[in-house]
Order: structure tokens, then C-alpha cells, then sequence
């Protein structure tokens, strides 16, 4: 509860000096600079509020995408995949970790960006000879 007040007392608080520092720059100068606070209302007004069943199906389609994309590494010829870390996010898929030889490298992109519902790949493998 005190954690809940803290914060809503530092919300408060950098509302309030943003206020200040808009009112303040509104009434020194004459420029065209906009204030800080009615700049960004609108803006947060027209975000859509993420719901936690929204949040929930991302979480469950980029769980099966990354799922769907280390089958793939696991069952493509002369690839080895048990040092590879693939992570989805709205169809962006990251490869990280290792392999012990070059082509493997480009080899794990194509078959990430062969995957269905992959938009991009990106591709931090290393080398190693473990």
C-alpha cells in the first residue's frame, strides 16, 4: 500500500514540474516550442490500453513461433542447434548463442526466415569449437 502511494506521490510530483517547467517557458519566452504536458495527452489518450488477453495471446504466439522456429533449426541437416537460443516477438525472431562452424551461421538464418509467421531474422551466432 505505501509502495502504491509513493508512486502515485511521484506521479503526482513529475506531473506537477513538468506543469511548472511548460508555464514556465510559456511565460519567458515567445517561441513556438509547445508545452510539455498538453503535447503528450493526446498522444496517450489515442494509445489503445493493452488488455491482459491481448497480452496474453502475443505471449502464447510468439511462445509457439519460437517453438515452431527451434523445431525447424532442430530437425535441418548438418546444423547443430543445442547452442542456439531463439527469441519471437511479433514475428522477429533473434538467434543467439553458438555454432561450431561459419556456414551454420547463415545456414540457422534461412531456415528461421523459412518458418511460418517469421517476419525477420536476426542473427547474433558466434563461433565456437566446445
Amino acid at each position: 500500500m505505501k509502495n502504491i502511494r509513493a508512486g502515485q506521490a511521484l506521479a503526482l510530483a513529475t506531473l506537477l514540474a513538468c506543469a511548472l517547467q511548460a508555464h514556465a517557458q510559456d511565460g519567458a519566452s515567445t517561441s513556438s516550442v509547445p508545452a510539455v504536458v498538453p503535447a503528450m495527452a493526446p498522444a496517450a489518450a489515442s494509445m489503445p490500453a493493452a488488455t491482459p488477453a491481448n497480452s496474453k495471446a502475443e505471449k502464447a504466439a510468439d511462445r509457439a513461433l519460437r517453438r515452431r522456429v527451434l523445431n525447424a533449426l532442430g530437425k535441418a541437416k548438418g546444423l547443430r542447434a543445442a547452442g542456439i537460443t531463439v527469441r519471437a516477438h511479433d514475428g522477429a525472431v533473434a538467434l543467439q548463442g553458438w555454432v561450431p562452424e561459419q556456414s551454420q551461421i547463415e545456414q540457422a538464418t534461412h531456415v528461421a526466415e523459412g518458418v511460418a509467421g517469421v517476419t525477420s531474422v536476426t542473427n547474433t551466432l558466434t563461433l565456437s569449437t566446445f
